[in-house]
């Protein structure tokens, strides 16, 4: 969608949110989200075996909260109630047993069906719901509430009761680019369960068997029957797994086949679909059907009209869009003709459509869209009111990453820290908190919802995302309360256990690390991919070259006398002296990453996946630090050339080829760490497997980086572009006609840049590298 590519908004748009620290954590307590009422007495008591689990009314000892508290007791504190014990836990369902106060969903019935209350005394602790979301929603509550002390588990006493604010909490999970393991998806949707998130969109793209459409079918699928298990392993903890499929744009992974590239709205772009075709609606029916039938149980479905930039525009042999939306008045009405045949397939079939209502909807079209529709964004006060008028409902749009490539933006570099001029940015916790609390939408839309997105377009692990997921999501349940940084801290002893240390630095230092790896680089026309067809403004008439980033290299010597260009070191002093600056910043995140993968409790995983993240940054930092060192060997050949010592000149210069060797090595070495470590819960990315091939054919107008390669090595990509091999020829070729005209031996040596073996290369004298 057109605010994903950049996601600010005002930070006070209806108020500021309370600094004050809520009553839970003012007492040491994390809860996540934030209860609606919080009710404490003075005194804590503790927790442990001593204390008896008890099934009351309305609840079966099967009932998955029961479980869930059994096994949430049992992983996460080695506690295992029984039917014996002094003390009484007891859990019980009564309709109507807890009422509910202010909330801004008008579903009320759904609202109350999730509220619960917890009393809690020092013998005995009632969990009460009026239905089974209710007392599941309690019990994770009462989990992230126990807290370790002194040996013991403690409790305050009191009384909480919790409702939500929006019915509908909804993450989105991109595996478009790549396919996480069936056990990876069956945990996040758990841990999405654990926060409350009721809503699990995914993204496959290629990664599903549609058997109606079986060239799209990529290497790694998930096949009919394990999404339906992943369906009724997410209703088991009351997460739906709503599928998510584009059109008519961003669909060239349906276009690029030849099979399909008849129903192109343009012959030369593989981006968008014909919507007067009538093949295009067979296909798209077709696959609908398929996910439909891998995903019973399911309440919704994404409709992703994201981004449909040239729809109405189309007018050739092939598609006559033109011609339609003249007819129709507006090429909003052509989108809305494309939602009412869509939409109504899967409406007719039992789905609520959730769609992207956006360009090139006008107000005017809204009139024409079928009112049970599901807008899945807010748009503006004279937008949101419209869709109101004529009974659509929404959700607020946030997203928790966009355009960052290695990691979020959950904390922003300052400018004093950059090489480049930085886009207009907010802290993605912040501006997710204030964009769900404050937006105006909440006054002029029927809001039942939201959904926070980590687009995985620039290929970063998903691990990354579960700062973003929780606490946005925690601003849906319980809007403007507690603030992002209390947020953000409540997170970390949930989501890593209280054993964790500075997590608030390691998201910091992660952050920073990140935008650095991109700001350390220049952009550049690319000379590699193909240029792009259009973007959301215009077709672009010839196309416009892609883009890459590249580094100036040092300059060659001359093979006569060692000359050299004296601006390289002055051109790349402030990227030199940031290199050092964030060198330092790198020593201390892999020293607090170890320390915590000592002391964690949980999601260790996602500890090594940051790891692997700081290593790439790493990489990239000595690699800047040893192009230095490269250009300092240069220098000191051409000073000893100059001062007629030829064997020490030729010394100099077997230097730099040497460290040119060490920083192929230390890439192709950091590649094959982060694959190893991602590939723990990814699919490997591979051309062919399990009968299938990929067909590797890149997008026309979106330039998504993981697409760049079909294996891992998208990572290293602008790497592999460097001119580093003519380069090193070049060194070797200046170096050995010097050594000859000086009667020293030649040297034979091979860089072989482009190849990502993490196979060494022995350097000839690694002892003066450093």
């Amino acid at each position: 969608m057109i605010l994903r590519a950049s996601f600010a908004v005002a930070l006070a748009l209806s108020g500021p949110a309370s600094a004050a620290v809520s009553q839970l954590m003012s007492r040491g307590y994390t809860v996540l989200p934030q209860p609606q009422n919080v009710e404490l007495r003075a005194a804590d008591f503790p927790f442990g075996p001593g204390w008896r689990l008890e099934a009351g009314a309305g609840v079966n000892p099967n009932d998955i909260a029961v479980q869930a508290l059994k096994e949430d007791l049992q992983s996460r504190f080695r506690i295992a109630l029984g039917a014996q014990g002094s003390k009484t836990l007891r859990l019980e369902i009564s309709p109507d047993a807890v009422a509910v106060g202010s909330a801004l969903d008008p579903d009320k019935h759904a609202i109350a069906a999730q509220a619960y209350r917890i009393d809690l005394s020092n013998a005995r602790i009632t969990i009460t719901a009026n239905a089974s979301p209710g007392l599941f929603y309690g019990v994770e509550t009462l989990v992230q509430l126990l807290k370790p002390r002194n040996g013991s588990l403690w409790l305050p006493e009191g009384r909480i009761v919790d409702w939500p604010d929006l019915g509908l909490r909804q993450l989105y999970w991109d595996d478009a680019h790549h396919l996480d393991r069936l056990d990876e998806l069956k945990r996040a949707i758990r841990q999405a369960s654990f926060f409350k998130i009721n809503g699990f969109v995914i993204k496959l793209e290629g990664h599903f068997q549609f058997k109606s459409a079986p060239a799209l079918v990529e290497p790694q699928a998930l096949s009919s029957a394990e999404l339906q298990e992943l369906t009724d392993y997410g209703l088991r903890y009351y997460v739906q797994l709503i599928p998510y499929l584009d059109a008519p744009g961003h669909i060239a992974f349906i276009l690029k086949h030849p099979e399909y590239a008849k129903l192109r709205a343009f012959t030369d772009s593989n981006y968008e679909l014909c919507v007067t075709n009538p093949d295009s609606y067979r296909l798209l029916y077709g696959m609908y059907q398929d996910l439909l039938d891998a995903n019973k149980g399911v309440k919704y479905f994404y409709l992703s009209t994201d981004e449909p930039y040239y729809i109405g525009m189309a007018n050739n042999a092939q598609c006559q869009e033109e011609p339609e939306a003249k007819r129709l008045g507006a090429v909003g009405k052509l989108l809305s003709q494309f939602l009412v045949k869509a939409a109504g397939y899967l409406h007719d079939r039992g789905r609520e459509v959730i769609f992207w209502g956006e360009y090139p909807l006008k107000v005017a079209d809204i009139s024409s869209l079928p009112s049970y529709l599901i807008n899945g964004e807010v748009y503006g006060p004279e937008f949101d009111k419209a869709f109101r008028a004529h009974g659509i409902r929404q959700m607020i749009y946030t997203s928790t990453e966009g355009e960052e490539k290695l990691f979020p933006e959950y904390f922003l570099l300052s400018p004093a820290k950059r090489l480049h001029v930085n886009r207009n940015a907010v802290p993605r916790v912040a501006s997710a908190f204030e964009k769900v609390s404050f937006d105006s939408a909440r006054d002029d839309a029927a809001l039942i919802g939201m959904i926070v997105a980590g687009w995985a377009d620039m290929g970063l692990h998903p691990s990354c995302f579960w700062l973003g997921y929780a606490t946005t999501t925690a601003a849906g349940a319980h809007p403007g309360s507690p603030d992002p940084a209390e947020l953000m801290s409540t997170f970390y002893p949930l989501f890593y256990g209280t054993g964790a240390v500075e997590m608030n630095r390691v998201y910091q230092l992660l952050s920073y690390q990140a935008q650095f790896w991109v700001d350390s680089w220049e952009t550049v026309s690319s000379t590699a991919r193909k240029p792009i067809w259009g973007n959301s403004d215009q077709i672009y008439t010839p196309r416009r070259p892609a883009h890459d980033q590249s580094l100036p290299l040092p300059p060659v010597p001359s093979a006569g006398n060692l000359s050299l260009d004296p601006n390289w070191w002055q051109e790349n002093a402030r990227r030199l002296q940031l290199a050092a600056e964030f060198h330092a910043g790198n020593d201390e995140l892999l020293g607090l990453l170890h320390e915590n993968l000592q002391h964690v409790e949980f999601n260790r995983y996602t500890l090594e996946v940051f790891l692997s993240i700081a290593r790439l940054c790493r990489q990239n930092i000595e690699m800047l630090e040893d192009l230095n060192r490269v250009y300092a060997s240069f220098e000191t050949a051409e000073t000893e050339a100059r001062n007629k010592r030829p064997r020490q000149a030729v010394a100099a210069l077997d230097r730099a080829l040497d460290l040119a060797v060490r920083i192929r090595n230390r890439r192709n070495a950091t590649l094959a760490d982060v694959t190893a470590t991602w590939y723990k819960s990814w699919h490997p990315r591979v051309a062919e497997a399990n009968g299938r091939r990929f067909l590797h054919e890149l997008d026309d107008v979106k330039d998504h980086l993981p697409d760049r390669t079909v294996d891992m090595s998208y990572l290293v990509y602008r790497d592999l572009l460097l001119p580093f091999g003519d380069w090193f020829e070049k060194v070797c070729t200046a170096r050995n006609r010097y050594a000859a005209a000086n009667s020293l031996v030649e040297r034979e040596i091979r860089l072989e840049w482009e190849k990502t073996s993490a196979r060494d290369y022995p350097s000839r004298s690694p002892e003066v590298l450093e």
